[in-house]
């Protein structure tokens, strides 16, 4: 017996030495997302433009990398700037993940607990509290979201026409008049004013001003060159996007003004880029792989992404700073923004390590239903096998087919060794592909849920040996690009 055992313990060894650079290489191949990337484009392209957006910048970060980023449209329609992957937009609430970041920083650094009351340092503060004997207001039910305090500072300002956001000064003048909705730990009430609180608990604990303290402890070391504590005014109409209104009846939207978050700031205030955010997504995807310590320490970050409050209701959940939530079962993580004339979202796929950012410089749209149309184009290309190599050249076949009256139109595009069929517009554009299997010559078969064939699908060539019509039903659908 102990004959048998040494010679299993060799073997194992050598299985372990042999097999372990293959089993854990970081040069393994990686999926190959561009027949993904390019449906993502043709949906994105078409979707501004039945969504009416002036315009749209999007990032998608695999694994640390920046897979891909675009923009669409304009980031002013009267000047004619187009939107780009470097176009600076409003972030408005995701500012609120930097200001939570620069507390954990303080928490690690020893400074303060986040179970502190936020009058143990903010003197000044004194809301009302309509259930004083119901506990305390600390920095965690802050950062939750769980502290029961207004959602905002009693002024108007996402009021028009100018929308007047408070000094800092103006906020504490009139806390006093204010006073709590519930009582703290009861019930999630997103709180403009409680991350604002937050902010200037940053800059009386790290004796900075907050815009200096988030400029180099955070923006600066994370190499964030296009993030600011406000909107840069001198930029506005060029680089700075112009903001508009959400869609009048009319189909128009209006440009709105400049603004700036002022005291505000650490809820509402900074701008940013989508390549930028794609950094930031990068940075957590980088500490939480490697560890240790590199603006927050790891643990830390795992922390803030773990559900630290779930609502009365089970439907709410939050982390510390961080929105937590499940998306076909997986763990999400981030934050979306609205402010005037700007719509944004940070997405991170944790487990997979996918991040999606979404801006737009026009309101009454939502930035996830694109962030959510990116991850479910990437899933489905990433849980599809390639078929053989097939006798014709799909590219033949590929581009935009018209679908008028009953549709705007189809897009036809190569997907892992099949053609994919898209209506525009969709909300929904994983969900609403159809697959061809290649048959023979121009035929191809629809190809069912459950793998099984069928109708068919039949391309017709002009003289020239050009696809020009698509017959689909015994009807047909005209090649127009």
């Amino acid at each position: 017996m102990k004959r048998v055992s040494i010679s299993v313990s060799t073997f194992l060894l050598l299985f372990i030495l042999i097999f372990t650079p293959y089993l854990f290489s970081n040069d393994q191949p990686k999926s190959d997302f561009s027949e993904a990337l390019r449906l993502i484009d043709a949906w994105l392209e078409a979707q501004r433009d039945y969504d009416h957006l002036p315009g749209l910048s999007v990032a998608i970060v695999v694994d640390q990398e920046l897979l891909w980023s675009k923009g669409y449209g304009m980031a002013d329609l009267e000047k004619k700037v187009p939107a780009s992957p470097k176009t600076i937009y409003s972030i408005c609430s995701i500012s609120k993940l930097f200001t939570s970041v620069a507390m954990m920083q303080l928490r690690d650094a020893g400074k303060l607990r986040l179970d502190d009351l936020v009058s143990d340092h903010l003197p000044w503060f004194n809301i009302k509290q309509q259930y004083p004997d119901s506990g305390p207001i600390t920095i965690r039910s802050l950062l939750t979201h769980s502290s029961g305090l207004p959602r905002e500072a009693d002024y108007p300002y996402w009021t028009r026409p100018d929308f007047p956001f408070p000094s800092l000064e103006q906020v504490k003048a009139k806390l006093g008049t204010q006073k709590t909705l519930y009582p703290p730990s009861t019930y999630f009430q997103y709180s403009n004013l409680g991350m604002t609180l937050l902010g200037e608990i940053v800059a009386e604990v790290s004796g900075m001003p907050y815009h200096q303290y988030i400029q180099e402890k955070i923006l600066k070391p994370l190499g964030l060159a296009d993030t600011r504590t406000k909107l840069p005014e001198s930029l506005w109409r060029g680089k700075l996007a112009t903001g508009y209104s959400a869609l009048k009846r009319d189909g128009t939207r209006e440009m709105l003004p400049l603004f700036q978050a002022r005291g505000i700031a650490p809820a509402a205030g900074f701008s940013s880029t989508v390549e930028d955010l794609a950094r930031f997504a990068s940075w957590q995807f980088r500490l939480l792989e490697k560890g240790g310590e590199e603006v927050l320490k790891a643990s830390t970050l795992r922390e803030m992404h773990r559900v630290h409050w779930v609502d009365p209701d089970w439907e709410t959940t939050w982390g510390l700073g961080f929105e937590v939530w499940k998306a076909d079962g997986r763990m999400m993580v981030g934050h979306g923004g609205s402010c005037p004339g700007y719509r944004s979202t940070l997405n991170i796929d944790i487990p997979h390590k996918w991040a999606f950012i979404v801006m737009i410089n026009a309101q009454g749209v939502s930035p996830g239903k694109y962030a959510t149309g990116m991850r479910d184009i990437l899933k489905k290309a990433s849980n599809t096998v390639e078929e053989e190599k097939v006798a014709v050249d799909l590219e033949d076949y590929a581009g935009y087919y018209n679908e008028q009256p009953w549709w705007g139109e189809k897009v036809v595009l190569p997907w892992k060794g099949k053609l994919a069929i898209l209506s525009l517009p969709s909300e929904n554009p994983a969900k609403s592909l159809t697959l061809l299997k290649h048959i023979k010559g121009d035929t191809f078969r629809r190809l069912r849920k459950d793998k099984t064939l069928g109708e068919e699908v039949i391309f017709e060539r002009d003289e020239n040996g050009k696809v020009v019509r698509m017959w689909q039903h015994s009807n047909y659908s005209d090649k127009i690009k």
